[in-house]
């Protein structure tokens, strides 16, 4: 590979590590908000099984993007369910402490894995926009894409999961420290789930808002901005646990 090629793919792979990154954020959220309510043990064992799912899909959403790229109903349900699981927790009165913790450890698992496939599919779309302006190369083709561009998008993924893995345990422990945080992490939660939903009507099959809109500098700003004030104002309102708390619980 040429230097000059070498270069315009390695800047785009640094871009797309960062954007990854920035993804999986939401992803590692959701799946410490999801995981919170388990066992310690049961805790870690799902968020290793949302690791292993994430990956599977993402690699998955590789080879398959041109099909995924046509299905806007994957993102839509995603978008959906985000949302109403937050507005579910959300708009819920005085739940019993107990009857969360007999919640289902499989069903915790099945929500994971409805989550990253949403999320793997927002992420594959974006790296897939991101590396598609670049041009081909001598190194063959791999699930219908430019090798060189596989890889790009496959480093770019394993970067994500490498996010996810240490962002979620962070997650995990803040919400565990700061129970009342949970609601700002659920605001959270279904402000992802708008996200998706922008993406979802900004698709080209429907087309109610404008892609480049989506894809552009004010939407982000928003968006960013938004999920800073959600996470100032949970952090400055919660309140940390005390020992007795910790000793009830």
């Amino acid at each position: 590979m040429e230097l000059t090629l070498l270069l315009e793919y390695g800047w785009v792979l640094l871009i797309l590590i960062l954007l990854e990154g920035l993804l999986s954020a939401d992803n590692a959220l959701v799946l410490a908000v999801m995981a919170k309510h388990l066992p310690a043990e049961q805790q870690k064992r799902a968020i290793n099984i949302g690791l292993l799912l994430a990956f599977i899909f993402r690699i998955g959403a590789i080879f398959i993007i041109s099909f995924l790229y046509n299905v806007w109903q994957v993102q839509a349900i995603g978008a959906a369910y985000l949302i109403f699981i937050a507005l579910k927790h959300l708009l819920k009165k005085h739940d019993d402490g107990k009857e969360k913790k007999v919640r289902s450890y499989r069903m915790t698992v099945a929500q994971i894995a409805l989550a990253d496939i949403a999320f793997a599919v927002d992420s594959i779309l974006a790296a897939v926009a991101l590396v598609i302006a670049l041009p081909d190369t001598a190194m063959g083709n791999i699930g219908g894409m430019d090798a060189a561009k596989f890889i790009v998008i496959l480093l770019g993924a394993i970067a994500g999961l490498i996010v996810i893995r240490f962002a979620a345990g962070f997650f995990v422990k803040l919400l565990t420290k700061r129970p009342s945080l949970e609601t700002a992490a659920m605001l959270l939660v279904g402000w992802v789930g708008v996200k998706l939903l922008m993406h979802t009507l900004a698709h080209p099959a429907l087309h109610i808002i404008s892609h480049d809109f989506v894809e552009g500098p004010i939407w982000n700003t928003i968006f960013w901005a938004v999920m800073l004030l959600i996470a100032l104002g949970g952090w400055f309102l919660s309140k940390e646990k005390t020992e007795v708390q910790s000793k009830e619980h």
